[in-house]
Parts: C-alpha cells; structure tokens; sequence
C-alpha cells in the first residue's frame, strides 16, 4: 500500500489507518483477528484510546508476535498530569509496548479544555518528559470543534491533529487540511463515513485520498470492511465526474439533517452540548452500550437534552439551518429508549 508522510512527526504510514472503536463490539478472539488482517494487507497505523474499553488490549494481543512494521497511536481524556501518567502506563502495559509513536490529547473540543491541557502546570509538560523518556515519540490532539482544531494547529506544540472530516461534512475539514499543511501538521481524519451515513465507500475514502496530507482512520469492526477499503485504496483513487456528481447529490440529501459540529450554535441558554447531543444517532451504530449509557460526557449531554427550553436561539445561528430543536428532542428520546434497553439486558 502507498504511504504517507505523518507531518514533521516524518513518519511514514500507510495511506488509510484503522480506527479501533468498532471493535469494542466484536468478540474477543474476533477483534483480534480483525486487527490482525489490517496488518496483514499493510495497514500499518493503528489508532485506538485509554477510552475504548477493550479496544487497546485487543490491539495488544494482536500485535503479539507481530515482526511487521507499525505505527500506534492512543489517546488520554485526562486533563492532570497525574490521570496522564496513569493512563499512559496503563496504555503501555495493555499494549505490550515499550513505546507509543503517537500520544493524543483526546476530545479536547473547547477553549478551556485546551488552556488545561497546555498549562505548564497541566499535562503537556509531563507528556514532553515522557517523550524524553522514550515512552512516547510524537504529541498529536484530537477535537470535534473546529475553531479548537484550528487553534491547536497554530500552537505550534501538536505533530497531527485529529477531526471529523468527510464529503458531507467537508467544509471545516476542508479549511483545517489546508492549515494544517501549512503549518506541517498532520491531519488524521475520523469518521470518513459521517458516522454511518455515508455507505458508499468507494466515494469516502476516495474524497479523502485527494489530500495528501490527510490520513483516514475508518472504523474497522469486520474483516471485509478493511478488505474492500484497500481494494480502494489500491485502485484508482481519482474521483470520476460521475463519482463527483454523486457527491454533490448526497450533500444535498444530507444537508439538512446533519450536524457538521461547528458549534457556531452555542451558547445554549441551559448548557446543552448540542453537537454532542446530535450525534448519538450516529454513535448507537458503532460504540458499545456501556460507553453510551454507564456515565462520561455522552450520557451526560443525552440527559441534559431533557432540560431544553426551544428557545430557538441555535436554529437562529446555525449556517446549516437545520431543525436543532427537533433533532435534540428526536435524540433525547431514543437515547432513553434504548438506555432502559440496556440497563433490561444488562442486568440479566
């Protein structure tokens, strides 16, 4: 498979990575093997998270006995430099690694957060030591907002950069490739299928392989689905005036219905995080129940949905005009109904 050049990290990587979030889903024995025909047809950057339940001990048993050549990547949701120190052994130990070559700061997707992460009391300075130290060699940030993604860029302090980015949420991706390349920085793209709505993989991973400096990470949970991604890869990766032509029609489609996360709808009267609260329709598709229902940020958005007054306020600034109110009301009810589905089954 071609490679592509990781930013100044210099590293060299295959042209898509696999991301580890659906396999959480899997089987054990299952998602091990999954991972293990990733690397067999030279997928050589893998990326999971100290949040992903079982997805960094899966990757660990997998790459056991491995001789081939790979690039790992993981993430810490913590903001202190001890939760840091502490998940970054924990990584270490579950992936059987004596180093990471990508350590992220994950969903760091607010200003406050980013102040915590670069404060020189905070976590960044202990993750420079640990890149001193060999435990690491390269510092990446992952965020959904895209003023954040921009700022992190122009810090100067980040290798890569990780956000959403596909054909239907193009524009914000789009304006951070070409500033990301600007300043030499990475640009890992998550969700190349928008979460499930885009099923057309040819036309996905094809958009994104016109930018050379991106990297999709698409969510592998089975073995034919990375199998049918480097046929694609492998092929023709020019887009046809066809191809493009689709594109444009599924925009169309899409459009006013789907969150591109930009938050140019926030502040809400009642602290609703209202991207976060859109987006579950799509989570339910590719993330296990406990991530969803047993606490964290996404069980709490879902149950602050509740509190929503309809002001109107975010219709009123989304560019995208779409019907926020009526979408968070559509999500805060199927996030009850599957949740007692899951405490039912759960407790059998």
């Amino acid at each position: 498979m071609d490679k592509a050049r990781l930013g100044k990290t210099e590293l060299m990587v295959s042209r898509v990575g696999f991301g580890a979030i659906p396999i959480q889903r899997r089987e054990d024995e299952d998602a091990i093997a999954v991972v293990k025909r990733c690397l067999e047809l030279g997928v050589t950057y893998l990326d999971t998270a100290n949040a992903y339940t079982t997805s960094e001990d899966r990757m660990g048993r997998a790459l056991e006995g491995w001789k081939g050549e790979v690039i790992l990547s993981t993430k810490t949701q913590s903001r202190t430099p001890e939760g840091v120190e502490e998940h970054l052994d924990q990584s270490l130990k579950v992936l059987q690694v004596d180093a990471i070559d990508l350590y992220q700061f994950h969903n760091v997707s607010n200003f406050p957060e980013l102040e915590k992460v670069l404060d020189p009391k905070g976590p960044f300075p202990l993750v420079e030591q640990a890149k001193r130290a060999g435990k690491i060699r390269h510092i990446g940030i992952t965020s959904h907002q895209i003023d954040v993604a921009k700022e992190a860029v122009k810090t100067g302090r980040f290798e890569t950069v990780m956000y959403p980015f596909n054909f239907i949420a193009h524009e914000p991706g789009e304006e951070l490739a070409a500033l990301a390349l600007q300043h030499d920085v990475a640009f890992i793209a998550m969700k190349p299928f928008a979460g499930g709505i885009i099923s057309n993989a040819p036309l996905a991973i094809k958009y994104l392989l016109q930018y050379a400096n991106v990297v999709p990470i698409p969510g592998i949970e089975r073995i034919e689905e990375i199998e049918e991604i480097v046929r694609i890869v492998e092929g023709q990766v020019e887009l046809t005036e066809a191809e493009k032509a689709e594109i444009e029609r599924m925009r169309r489609e899409t459009g006013s219905r789907f969150c591109r996360r930009c938050d140019y709808c926030q502040p809400c009267t009642v602290g609703i995080p209202i991207s976060v609260v859109l987006a579950f329709s799509n989570m339910v598709k590719r993330m296990p129940g406990e991530s969803l229902f047993s606490g964290g940020f996404i069980s709490e958005a879902l149950e602050k949905a509740a509190e929503c007054t309809q002001c109107g306020l975010c219709e009123e600034r989304c560019p995208y005009q779409l019907p926020i109110r009526e979408m968070v009301a559509e999500n805060a009810a199927l996030y009850q109904e599957l949740k007692k589905e899951w405490e039912r089954t759960s407790a059998q």
